[in-house]
């Protein structure tokens, strides 16, 4: 899964520094923007004393607004996405128990700010909140409990955008989610994922 995810990566970013400057937009880092995306997720699971990890695609949409200010950029975004990614921990709480764990939608709202290292390209970080919905399934030899519970997590990322003339942009992004309490336990689930964009601004 990783490598066609990084491929994918690799062409989007080509793609935009490929394009010549005379099709961009005069300010292409500025105003609403809508985008879908696909990448790579990574979902670890850090409780008991067999955690895994397991990886998955993911696919969503995301909407933002940014405003420059010189060659910097401010802005706010959200985000919906699902993910195929799931875990299996042993040991969780007691010994030869077994915890499966499925990623389903996340929420995302947070703030990213960017320097136009070009006047095609912009290097940015992000940060921001995290809501994640997860379907467990624990089993601990005497039947089977299934719950569906939602994670508060903090985000951080750091990407590259690049403008491709009329008003639309291809990107790619590295973004790193830690949900300390899973069900009311200390278990340090984490997520790492390798997303690209592509979108329009209006």
């Amino acid at each position: 899964m990783r490598t066609p995810v990084l491929s994918a990566l690799a062409v989007t970013i080509a793609l935009g520094a490929a394009l010549p400057a005379a099709a961009q937009t005069a300010a292409p880092f500025t105003g609403l923007r809508l985008e879908g995306l696909l990448g790579y997720d990574n979902a670890n699971d850090g409780g008991g004393q067999d955690a895994s990890s397991g990886d998955g695609l993911l696919f969503g949409a995301a909407v933002g607004y940014d405003m420059a200010m010189g060659p910097v950029v401010v802005g706010v975004e959200g985000e919906l996405t699902d993910s195929s990614a799931d875990t299996r921990s042993n040991s969780v709480l007691l010994v030869g128990d077994r915890l499966d764990t499925n990623m389903a939608r996340d929420l995302y709202a947070g703030a990213r700010v960017g320097y136009a290292i070009s006047p095609v390209a912009l290097g940015y970080v992000k940060a921001g909140y995290s809501n994640a919905r997860i379907k467990s399934r624990y089993d601990a030899g005497a039947g089977e409990l299934r719950s569906s519970d939602n994670l508060d997590g903090l985000r951080l990322g750091a990407g590259l955008e690049y403008a491709l003339g009329i008003n639309s942009f291809v990107k790619g992004e590295y973004r790193y989610t830690n949900y300390a309490r899973v069900d009311g336990y200390d278990r340090d689930f984490e997520r790492h994922q390798l997303v690209a964009g592509l979108g329009f601004r209006f």
